[in-house]
């Protein structure tokens, strides 16, 4: 069985999850594979124990425990294992234009949106309302409206899904969708965006990660007996 380990937690405004991991469940669901979550507490993040080391030698999440291969880690290299090590439902363009599009797209997401822009907004929403670095946040939305989303925006001429079908490209902006819904951004000056957004929320993967489900709602899809054992 694939274990995906991530850190998730409920608040009353939603439950927040790591963006990394978010994208790599978001794929475990799309390609219909048996996984189930480990979740990690949140301080073991900065503390990194040795038994997380062990797992990831950065100390971080995401990383996918597979039954044959071992430890995977990286959301971007898991992505990818998953789409090449099961082979159902390529998740993957095979034109090789649009292969390069979809890895571009995707480091794009990494780079600008799930480690450069949200954490501004998304690392407050984990602490009270009166504890929250607001100009952090006030800043990360400005970032998103001057930087990140003009050029999404461009992308999505003409196209459904930035490669034109679902794909990996797609998954890191599943998890920037989950931060938006939570801080209620604004999208209306971003009409593709907005459209775009809301049909990755449309999604049924997209549940796995919603802010509306609960974490006993998403422990992954395997019955919650074996979850629990």
């Amino acid at each position: 069985m694939l274990v995906l380990a991530t850190t998730e937690r409920e608040y009353p405004w939603g439950t927040l999850r790591s963006t990394n991991s978010s994208k790599v469940k978001v794929v475990l669901e799309e390609k219909g594979l048996k996984y189930r979550v480990d979740r990690l507490r949140p301080g073991d993040l900065w503390k990194k124990p040795a038994e997380l080391l062990a797992k990831h030698p950065l100390g971080k999440v995401p990383y996918l425990e597979t039954p044959a291969d071992g430890i995977i880690y990286d959301s971007t290299v898991i992505n990818e294992y998953i789409d090449d090590r099961y082979k159902n439902h390529s998740l993957k363009p095979k034109d090789a234009a649009q292969l390069a599009r979809m890895r571009m797209l995707e480091n794009y997401a990494d780079e600008a949106l799930l480690t450069g822009v949200l954490p501004r907004i998304w690392m407050p929403l984990w602490s009270q309302p009166e504890d929250r670095d607001e100009a952090s946040m006030a800043a990360g939305r400005v970032a998103l409206r001057e930087q990140v989303l003009p050029f999404i925006e461009h992308q999505l001429d003409g196209q459904e899904y930035l490669c034109g079908n679902f794909s990996l490209a797609d998954a890191p902006y599943m998890a920037a969708a989950m931060v938006l819904e939570v801080d209620e951004f604004n999208l209306e000056d971003f009409p593709r965006c907005k459209i775009y957004f809301d049909r990755l929320r449309g999604r049924p993967s997209y549940r796995s990660i919603s802010p509306q489900t609960s974490l006993e709602d998403s422990i992954g899809n395997v019955p919650k007996v074996l979850t629990a054992s």
